[in-house]
């Protein structure tokens, strides 16, 4: 046996699905658990780096590092997000991929594809919201936007408020409206969909959960549509009017402190001074652990924001990993066999 091996698993999108990763329930249980754990310090989670290439359209690469203590992983989440994708190119806007190495000796365990775990991840984080924030027995969702992060939000909002009955969802074009409904209406034959024809005020007044899932940098969520007692969760960047938060009787974030440093809503009321740190109920860790309250009344209307928090991502990345190696799945892959030096050959490989 070679001491200086170095091996690692290789998961695609396919080996996660057939591991059953596509589980909102694990991942929603995952995102809670390690909320938590940053909250005890379990969590080291630096600052992420960002490539802007295109100012205009937000065409980025971002690096995204975080340590889990408690389980000895640290990871990062490499993701690109190119908002003209699906118009352009006809292909996705955001992928995503994971490393994950041991720190004991440092080495990487496992590359793992990362856009369902991001995708999962953001819908989580809102699941979780709405279990602390959102009228219990919410019976309508509306949507502005219908790609992939509609998609996700729904299923997580559904399993965590599975009374909701009637899926409103208006989008730029009524085929993308359309496409989301044939994708999941039958995932969910109790609920009633309906297409807004690209009107967002039938999407979303008089709804009890409202969500926003687009790449618009322009307010399309007004705040006359947002009733008493409804829930509002902010996926993209600047989504919706100022107002919406101004009349909100309890604004959350996944993590305050990094929405002042993005250019969500919030971010830009914060730097234009509408808002200030006082006006914040609380961060998601925060109602989870039970150290401050969610919903207290039916009336209220609570807004609820959610940045990324690299270190959930990596947590559900070890997550799908660990299922994926229970059930024998993945490629198992070389990095090195040994050591430069010792490769018997290595004179023939040199270039002097």
């Amino acid at each position: 046996m070679n001491e200086h091996r170095i091996s690692f698993t290789y998961l695609s999108q396919e080996d996660l699905l057939e591991a059953g990763c596509f589980d909102m329930r694990m991942v929603i249980e995952t995102a809670e658990k390690t909320l938590i754990s940053y909250e005890e310090g379990g969590v080291l989670f630096p600052e992420k780096v960002v490539q802007i290439f295109n100012q205009s359209s937000q065409d980025r690469i971002n690096c995204l590092p975080a340590t889990l203590l408690d389980e000895k992983v640290c990871g990062v989440k490499w993701v690109s997000v190119f908002p003209n994708n699906p118009v352009k190119h006809d292909k996705q806007n955001l992928s995503a991929i994971f490393l994950l190495s041991e720190i004991k000796h440092g080495f990487p365990i496992a590359v793992v594809e990362g856009t369902l775990a991001s995708n999962m991840r953001v819908a989580a984080m809102g699941a979780i919201a709405a279990k602390h924030l959102a009228v219990e027995n919410s019976e309508v969702i509306g949507f502005i936007g219908s790609g992939e992060q509609a998609k996700m939000h729904l299923i997580g909002m559904k399993t965590v408020r599975p009374s909701l009955k009637q899926c409103r969802v208006a989008s730029k074009l009524p085929e993308e409206e359309d496409a989301f409904i044939d994708e999941l209406s039958h995932l969910f034959p109790d609920m009633e969909f309906i297409a807004a024809r690209t009107n967002g005020k039938k999407a979303m007044e008089g709804a009890d959960i409202l969500v926003t899932a687009t790449s618009a940098q322009a307010p399309l969520l007004h705040a006359s549509w947002v009733k008493p007692g409804a829930f509002y969760s902010h996926i993209g960047g600047w989504e919706d009017e100022y107002d919406v938060a101004l009349q909100s009787d309890k604004i959350v974030c996944d993590d305050w402190e990094t929405v002042t440093h993005r250019t969500q809503t919030l971010s830009r009321m914060y730097k234009e001074g509408y808002i200030d740190s006082h006006r914040i109920h609380a961060d998601l860790h925060e109602l989870v652990s039970g150290h401050k309250v969610g919903r207290e009344n039916d009336q209220e209307r609570i807004y609820f924001n959610a940045v990324g928090l690299a270190y959930i991502d990596v947590a559900i990345g070890l997550s799908m990993y660990n299922r994926a190696m229970s059930a024998g799945i993945g490629t198992a892959l070389d990095l090195q066999k040994s050591m430069i030096f010792e490769h018997a050959d290595i004179a023939k490989q040199i270039r002097l």
